[in-house]
């Protein structure tokens, strides 16, 4: 069977590095493999307005801003499906038939769901579309009959829950859907990339982001910023790394080549760690390091992106295309879920003329 990707961003903002390490990156690589056949990436949009429905215009804004995200990292239309969740309507109807697979209980229960209502503060006003988005993303992952769902280890609860609603789904009707895989990030410090704030996520409602749009000034400025090690107040003072988020940062971005470039005091990050450790390494040295670093990493990204900015109409026939061939695949799929449903009136009369 060929393998299939499904993945995604809801556009709330402009896309961040805890995006590029944790799915961005990988999805080019996986893109330019050649072990894909498919790879739908979509900017869900719909999902977006479960927890922004007062504010569409935030969602609006946002769309082309996460389109140039995507190609100004790597993503290759030609070899990628871009596409708007909103316009494809196949994947509502399909939401509401798996909302009688899943418990009111179960919904409520799902460790993802409650992280985030806790984080958005819902308490007991939690919108009925916000609370049922598990369903709606087991409708999009179906849809399209993805096998691969490249996710953070925050998303499994979600892809879970999506496995269930394929067993319960193929075992009441039809062996019509296909069951997916996480596939989770390959370095483990991508996992969860933190805020400059060191808080436990990077998170666009935060304001603790690193933009892959961002200027070379801009990175500077919030890198200096970053969060360290409180109790390191002297350069002569030990220091922790553990909950560092400078080292976590370059335990994220660092090579070995980097230190030729721009750190020859050192031969490697672990050289750098026990310097820190013992003391006698200030904070700023080490911040001005992981800066050449992420400039280097982003520059080429903001290049890019400045190329596709001067046509953005080239770049909104990109998304009408690939929306329109991804229409086509819901269909499809949505024809078997009615069939095996036994929905299909207008295709079978026998099902309502006895």
């Amino acid at each position: 069977m060929a393998k299939t990707i499904l993945t995604g961003d809801r556009p709330t903002g402009r896309l961040h590095l805890g995006h590029y390490v944790g799915s961005l990156k990988r999805r080019v690589d996986l893109q330019n493999s050649g072990e894909y056949k498919n790879i739908y990436i979509m900017i869900a949009d719909a999902q977006a307005l479960t927890d922004n429905f007062d504010n569409p215009e935030k969602v609006r804004q946002n769309i082309m801003e996460v389109a140039l995200d995507y190609l100004s990292v790597g993503i290759n239309p030609d070899l990628s499906t871009i596409f708007i969740q909103s316009m494809i309507t196949e994947l509502t109807e399909l939401t509401f038939y798996y909302m009688n697979l899943v418990t009111l209980a179960r919904l409520q229960l799902n460790p993802t769901v409650k992280n985030e209502i806790q984080m958005r503060d819902f308490k007991s006003s939690i919108p009925v579309g916000f609370l049922c988005y598990p369903i709606s993303q087991a409708a999009d992952i179906t849809a399209f009959k993805a096998d691969v769902i490249p996710v953070g280890e925050d998303q499994l609860p979600m892809i879970e829950q999506t496995r269930e609603i394929v067993r319960k789904f193929n075992h009441i009707y039809d062996e019509v859907l296909v069951e997916p895989k996480a596939m989770l990030p390959d370095n483990q410090v991508c996992m969860r990339l933190p805020g400059i704030d060191g808080k436990a996520k990077m998170s666009k409602s935060l304001g603790n982001c690193i933009y892959l749009s961002d200027s070379a000034e801009d990175v500077q400025k919030k890198i200096m910023s970053m969060y360290t090690d409180p109790t390191h107040l002297k350069v002569t003072d030990p220091g922790h790394i553990e909950g560092n988020t400078v080292f976590t940062y370059l335990d994220a971005f660092c090579k070995p080549e980097h230190f030729e470039r721009y750190w020859n005091d050192y031969a490697s990050l672990n050289e750098v760690k026990e310097h820190y450790q013992r003391g006698g390494l200030g904070d700023v040295k080490v911040k001005r390091f992981l800066n050449s670093i992420v400039n280097e990493e982003l520059e080429p990204i903001r290049t890019r992106r400045k190329e596709y900015e001067k046509d953005l109409n080239a770049v909104y026939d990109i998304l009408v295309q690939g929306t329109d061939k991804a229409k086509e695949v819901a269909a499809a799929t949505l024809a078997e879920v009615k069939q095996a449903m036994k929905l299909n009136y207008f295709e079978d009369k026998a099902l309502i003329l006895k």
